[in-house]
């Protein structure tokens, strides 16, 4: 089976370090994000493909699939990262701001996955992993679209990883919290990276790395009997 991985969002924070942990494996690797940018430069892999995918657009994601049909450069391992958020009290969210991250996060996902689907059930065999938080185990204001549509995202994950599992897929969501170096972290003060260690059981702040070489085991043949599963990686803190 070709090793070819598919990462959306991959132009910063989580998706470029799966991009890059996934390269160092040696997976082809194809990342998206909405703006222009050179997968190849951040990671270090001149094979590296960098494409431009807009999850709201139904447009977007068929051009991608064809392209890449014509490439010979269907994945078949599929890391669903890409999102957005637009924090807000409940009572001053803007109904068009929710519709954005419901339509982007819950719904855009739902395309991308259906799109690249029916190539691994040819193929018997692909991996799906979704990217969710640890905030739908434990919900912070104002966070609430965000954590909905995760929440909407887990209910996916269990309900595609029972329909595609006879086809040889699994399908699973890989959530943490906090992480050090990524854009939601990046005005975090250490102090509150220093009182997140102390909560957790393993007294670590779980960083980007970790959470990467979790997306990897998911893509491995070591994960071939897990599936409608959610991995939280943030150091025991939601458990705790």
């Amino acid at each position: 089976m070709s090793k070819i991985v598919l990462v959306t969002g991959a132009s910063r924070g989580i998706g470029l370090e799966a991009a890059k942990r996934f390269s160092k494996e040696g997976y082809k690797v194809i990342g998206t994000s909405r703006g222009d940018f050179n997968l190849g430069d951040l990671i270090g892999d001149e094979s590296a493909i960098s494409a431009q995918l807009d999850l709201m657009s139904k447009e977007s994601i068929k051009n991608l699939f064809e392209d890449l049909k014509s490439e010979d450069l269907l994945p078949s391992v599929l890391v669903n990262n890409a999102g957005i958020t637009k924090d807000q009290l409940f009572l001053r969210m803007k109904d068009e701001d929710w519709d954005d991250v419901i339509e982007t996060n819950l719904n855009g996902l739902f395309r991308v996955t259906k799109a690249f689907i029916k190539p691994m059930i040819k193929n018997k065999f692909g991996r799906i992993i979704n990217i969710g938080t640890n905030l739908v185990q434990n919900p912070v204001v104002p966070y609430h679209d965000y954590t909905i549509a995760k929440a909407a995202l887990l209910g996916l994950t269990r309900t595609f990883a029972k329909d595609l599992g006879p086809s040889g897929i699994t399908v699973n969501m890989l959530s943490g919290g906090l992480l050090k170096v990524t854009d939601a972290s990046s005005a975090t003060p250490d102090f509150v990276f220093d009182a997140i260690a102390e909560m957790t059981p393993l007294q670590k702040v779980t960083t980007i790395e970790d959470f990467s070489d979790a997306a990897l085991f998911f893509a491995s043949n070591q994960s071939r009997s897990i599936t409608g599963q959610n991995l939280t990686v943030d150091g025991g803190l939601t458990f705790n």
